[in-house]
């Protein structure tokens, strides 16, 4: 599978449409209101630009921050957001590899990242996650999922008006329900899908 992040060109492409995304501030602000403004250390998988993490920093100044992102493109464009703030440290990293030692957290999250992993790799990422959380601590992936048919993936593609162009190459895409019951059988607990919205689906999981 050509993963398609360490271009320049594909990542900017994105850039320019994934404010304009139809209803993801929705699915943003749901995210925010079950992290707790009380955490103290938060690790963003897939950061992008560092919009989600931005966004949780606003109620949460305190937390200490870890940002990792392996397309060049993107982590130019999160350092530059993170520049002056010293709470958060942008590392580059390729989630196709195990993740790299970096402590415990509070809150793990991740904005439309980690569906461009293999499933297999999809199902260790969310192990290694679970062994990062400290006890009662959240994941909270927003992400793209996979529809339940070829139309209602079209519907999908017309509505974020995309049907013009093929599909991402780059997206391996997977359904919310069998994502939960890998939450599940990993041991967290609250595991639901808190919101969604045809291809875009909050997964949400405790660690007890």
């Amino acid at each position: 599978m050509t993963n398609l992040w360490s271009s320049a060109d594909h990542a900017l492409k994105y850039l320019a449409i994934a404010d304009t995304l139809p209803h993801r501030t929705e699915g943003e602000g749901v995210l925010l209101e079950h992290v707790p403004k009380t955490v103290q250390r938060i690790l963003d998988l897939g950061t992008g630009n560092g919009r989600l993490l931005s966004l949780l920093k606003i109620d949460r100044p305190q937390a200490k921050s870890i940002a990792l992102d392996f397309s060049p493109t993107m982590l130019e464009a999160a350092q530059t957001q993170f520049a002056d703030d010293e709470t958060v440290q942008v590392i580059a990293h390729n989630l196709d590899e195990p993740l790299p030692t970096l402590g415990t957290f509070d809150a793990v999250v991740s904005s439309f990242a980690i569906h461009h992993l293999s499933h297999e790799r999809k199902r260790s990422l969310y192990q290694e996650i679970f062994t990062l959380l400290e006890p009662g601590g959240i994941f909270c992936n927003l992400e793209h999922v996979a529809s339940p048919n070829a139309k209602v993936h079209e519907q999908f593609r017309v509505a974020i008006g995309i049907s013009e162009h093929p599909d991402d190459r780059s997206n391996i895409l997977l359904d919310v329900e069998t994502q939960l019951q890998w939450f599940r059988d990993i041991g967290f607990d609250d595991v639901d899908c808190y919101w969604k919205w045809l291809e875009m689906a909050l997964l949400i999981g405790i660690r007890p």
